[in-house]
């Protein structure tokens, strides 16, 4: 396993994140040895968020362990400080931690609805730094989905981190998130990515379907091997810190794997050419306004 630096500090993460949407309705044990493996093959990046169903439940004590030896990742969505205070206490309790490594404003997705309430007076930010003074929180970040709602919060604080998509289809078709990624490089901020083996979006009768394989994922993931390898050597390759692969164990395994092999460097551009070609016709998940 490889690792970065978080941003310019001496923390370091490997290079995949285990996303708590994996343990999400999984029994006790099998929790347990997800988190016990996932460790063990070297991931020391955990993210977690209170509204992935009983993730945190059930990421706690599988994570027990190793807590002293991993990077927490937490996530709140509550915009007020009220409600922030709250959120980050449960979180605490749930996961049986007394700080998180990281804390972050989660889902940031409109300017006036999320940004500018979130970061004013009253708003959750306002926890989240006096949190970090309590020692509770060492490092705060955000996520968003618009590349308008990531530059806002970047413009209202001094975040250490961004979670936010890295896609080669909407990076290249969909011209999403080149802007944010570079802004954060130049605010020396850890630079967190989403989506990296992301297709398309479901069509509404596959969403729909009983039967809808990667039944945790809001996006139809890439399957195939060697585009998956494309896929995170293009995300990587982007000045990432980390990535965070979708929420099903065997998809994570499949990033693991890939990560096993050896450095990951660029893709060669025969390699990207047959990404691109495999969804020529399809929608990206994301598209720049």
């Amino acid at each position: 396993m490889h690792y970065n630096k978080f941003a310019n500090t001496e923390d370091t993460l490997s290079i995949l994140g285990f996303g708590g949407v994996i343990v999400t309705n999984t029994p006790a044990k099998t929790a347990a040895r997800y988190v016990s493996e996932a460790f063990d093959r070297g991931i020391t990046y955990f993210d977690v968020a209170p509204f992935y169903g009983n993730a945190q439940q059930m990421l706690g004590p599988a994570l027990r362990p190793y807590r002293e030896r991993c990077f927490l990742a937490c996530k709140t969505r509550e915009r007020t400080a009220e409600g922030a205070r709250r959120e980050l206490e449960e979180s605490l309790r749930l996961l049986n931690t007394d700080h998180f490594d990281l804390y972050q404003l989660h889902s940031l997705q409109k300017v006036e609805e999320d940004v500018n309430i979130a970061c004013g007076p009253g708003g959750a930010l306002e926890t989240i730094v006096k949190a970090r003074n309590e020692g509770k929180i060492r490092h705060i970040g955000f996520s968003a989905h618009t590349e308008e709602a990531a530059h806002a919060a970047m413009d209202r604080f001094d975040f250490d981190s961004v979670l936010f998509p890295c896609n080669y289809f909407s990076w290249t078709h969909g011209k999403f998130g080149p802007s944010v990624l570079e802004r954060a490089r130049e605010k020396n901020m850890a630079r967190l990515g989403l989506k990296a083996i992301a297709h398309r979006p479901w069509t509404k009768e596959e969403f729909k379907s009983f039967f809808r394989p990667w039944h945790k994922c809001w996006y139809k993931p890439l399957e195939d091997p060697t585009l998956m390898e494309t896929a995170l050597r293009f995300a990587l390759d982007q000045g990432l810190t980390a990535a965070i692969p979708p929420g099903h164990w065997d998809l994570f395994e499949m990033c693991l794997g890939i990560a096993e092999r050896g450095e990951l460097g660029p893709p060669s551009a025969e390699a990207l050419e047959q990404l691109g070609a495999f969804a020529k016709e399809d929608s990206p998940l994301f598209r720049a306004a």
